[in-house]
């Protein structure tokens, strides 16, 4: 099901730049906590913005409309497509939407996620497999879906959303821990396939191409880590050098700086944010 609006020039509230305009974006679980930062800051930079979502209509419509008011001033438009991220029938139905519906897709940001948190001892087949299904094989079978698309036009733009829990482990998610590490063998093939077969094309755009990069996030602040108890808040922000759980709107400039075309010399890499965890 998609939903599309469209805005009204609102010239109090100018977006940061254009460097975006044109260009379409899809940004799977795009209405809470990253992926809504990650959707802002995109249209901020002149994006027209298409968000996937799984269960709740009606908010993701007055997210949608919220965008809008918020972020574009000269009149394009934005929607709000339904799915779930671990079938594959839906992911390539909802990229497909998306292209209906705005004409081209040009960045694909893989941020939806869920956890099943549980030890390896008391994880079922159905826990472990439902996680992987939606972090990692649907983030495979967007971009499968997408690239199809990029490489005919020659150029495009994805970024998957990982963890630093892919990194280090965390005990009670190895599923989630395998599902983002999983991330990383994913984007450095995608960003050679996709760079040899563009090649081999002969659509390949100087100075735009198609990139595949990965963000990953450490403590972030959204509704997930809100419920944690304040004491264990305080021991975790201990551990982190910079003293602090950091903000969406902080991974969100990462991935719109991968998202723009000055960024084409970039590809196959993980960038993190995560306060100097990894250190």
């Amino acid at each position: 099901m998609t939903q599309v609006l469209e805005s009204q020039p609102l010239p109090a509230n100018p977006p940061s730049t254009d460097k975006l305009a044109g260009r379409v974006a899809f940004v799977t679980g795009g209405t809470r906590g990253i992926g809504a930062a990650i959707a802002y800051s995109l249209a901020n930079q002149g994006a027209t913005v298409a968000v996937g979502y799984n269960r709740d209509q009606e908010s993701a419509e007055r997210f949608v409309a919220d965008l809008l008011n918020k972020t574009r001033p000269h009149g394009a438009s934005a929607s709000a497509h339904r799915g779930n991220v671990g079938s594959c029938e839906d992911c390539r139905r909802t990229i497909a939407e998306v292209i209906e519906t705005h004409g081209r897709l040009d960045i694909l940001v893989n941020n939806a996620g869920i956890t099943i948190d549980k030890t390896v001892a008391a994880m079922t087949e159905d826990d472990w497999h439902g996680v992987l299904a939606v972090n990692l094989s649907g983030a495979f079978f967007l971009s499968q879906a997408a690239l199809a698309h990029m490489l005919e036009r020659g150029t495009g733009r994805i970024v998957n959303v990982s963890s630093v829990v892919g990194e280090t482990g965390n005990i009670g998610q190895a599923n989630y821990a395998a599902s983002k590490s999983g991330l990383f063998g994913l984007t450095k093939t995608l960003a050679k396939e996709t760079a040899y077969q563009l090649a081999r094309s002969g659509k390949r755009q100087e100075g735009i191409g198609i990139t595949v990069n990965t963000v990953t996030p450490g403590l972030i602040a959204t509704e997930m880590s809100a419920d944690i108890p304040e004491k264990v808040m305080a021991k975790l922000t201990g551990q982190i050098p910079v003293g602090r759980a950091g903000n969406p709107e902080e991974v969100a400039r990462v991935v719109h700086f991968l998202a723009a075309d000055a960024s084409s010399y970039i590809t196959g890499q993980t960038w993190s944010v995560n306060g100097g965890m990894d250190m």
